[in-house]
C-alpha cells in the first residue's frame, strides 16, 4: 500500500467505509445461498464432484467485498470429532473426487492440523485432487514454509492452489518467491480476481495483472463479477461496463492470459461463464 494515498487500490480493498451501511436492492447477507448447501459443519456442497471445507473462519486480511462477510462461521468451525463427521459425509458420496480447502483462509490454520486433515482425505479412495484457496501467499508470502511444503508433498492427491489477487501491485519479489516454491513442488497455481469498481475496473489494470501473474507462473483463471453481498455495493460494476471491459481484454490479450468472466448464481449447477457478444 502507498502511504498517504486514500485511493490506493490495495488499501481500498480493506478500508471500511460508511457507504457499507447503505441498504441496496438485491444485496443481502447470503448472496450465494450457501446456507442451503451446508449439509454438515464446515462442509459446502454446491457443485457435482467437488466439496468445499471451511477450514477456519480466520483470514489474514478483511476484504470488504467478501461474499462470506456475513457467513455463520460459529456454526461451521468444527472440532476434531465434527471433522470426522464431515469426512464421513465426503466418504459416503462416491461422486466427490475433489476437496477444496477454503474459509476464511485455510493457511491461517497451522500445518499440524492441515497435515492431519490431508492425511484423512488421502484415505478416502475416490478423491483425486486437493485444491487450496488462499490469500496468505500474497499477504504473508513467508507462510509458504517447509512445514507447509512437507505435508503437501506427502499427500497422494494432486494439489493445486488458487490465489486471490485483484491488482498487479499485490505482486512483488516475495510473492514471486513463494509461488516459485509451490511450482517447484509440482503444485499448480491459478488466480481468481473480483471485478471491483475503483480498484481494477479498467483494461490497463487487468491486462497488467494478467501479464504479471503469468510472468511468475500463475495462470489467470477467473474474473468474478461482484457477489451482491450486503455492505459491498460500492464496489459494484454494472453489466454493460463489465461486458465492455471484458471485450477490451479479449481484444488485447492472448487466450491463455484471458481469465474467464464468471458469475456465481445461486441454484446453478456450475458458475455462469459470461461470453460477451462481440460486434
Amino acid at each position: 500500500m502507498e502511504k498517504g494515498n486514500p485511493d490506493d487500490p490495495l488499501l481500498r480493498q480493506a478500508l471500511p467505509l460508511i457507504s457499507e451501511d447503505a441498504s441496496l436492492p438485491g444485496f443481502n447477507t447470503d448472496p450465494l445461498r450457501e446456507n442451503d448447501y451446508n449439509p454438515a459443519p464446515g462442509v459446502i456442497h454446491k457443485y457435482h464432484g467437488r466439496v468445499l471445507l471451511i477450514t477456519t473462519p480466520v483470514c489474514a486480511i478483511n476484504c470488504r467485498y467478501c461474499f462470506r462477510r456475513h457467513f455463520p462461521y460459529s456454526d461451521n468451525n468444527p472440532g476434531k470429532r465434527q471433522w470426522l463427521e464431515s469426512l464421513a459425509y465426503i466418504r459416503s458420496d462416491a461422486s466427490i473426487s475433489e476437496v477444496i480447502l477454503s474459509g476464511g483462509d485455510p493457511l491461517a490454520t497451522d500445518d499440524e492440523h492441515l497435515g492431519w486433515l490431508a492425511s484423512q482425505l488421502d484415505a478416502i479412495p475416490q478423491l483425486k485432487r486437493l485444491r487450496i484457496h488462499s490469500r496468505l501467499p500474497v499477504v504473508i508470502p513467508s507462510r509458504i514454509n517447509d512445514d507447509f511444503l512437507a505435508w503437501t508433498l506427502n499427500s497422494r492427491l494432486k494439489v493445486s492452489m488458487v490465489l486471490h489477487i485483484n491488482h498487479g501491485n499485490e505482486i512483488n519479489g516475495e510473492v514471486s518467491a513463494a509461488v516459485a516454491r509451490l511450482r517447484a513442488q509440482g503444485i499448480l497455481v491459478f488466480n481468481q480476481s473480483v471485478l471491483l469498481k475503483g480498484i481494477n475496473d479498467n483494461a490497463e489494470t487487468l491486462i497488467e495483472l494478467s501479464e504479471k501473474l503469468f510472468d511468475i507462473g500463475i495462470v489467470p483463471y477467473y474474473l468474478h463479477t461482484l457477489d451482491p453481498v450486503a455492505g459491498a455495493g460500492h464496489f459494484y460494476c454494472d453489466s454493460p461496463a463489465s461486458l465492455a471491459l471484458y471485450r477490451e481484454l479479449q481484444r488485447q490479450l492472448p487466450g491463455y492470459l484471458l481469465p474467464k468472466l464468471v458469475s456465481d448464481v445461486p441454484g446453478r449447477s456450475s458458475k455462469l461463464i459470461i461470453t460477451p457478444q462481440n460486434p
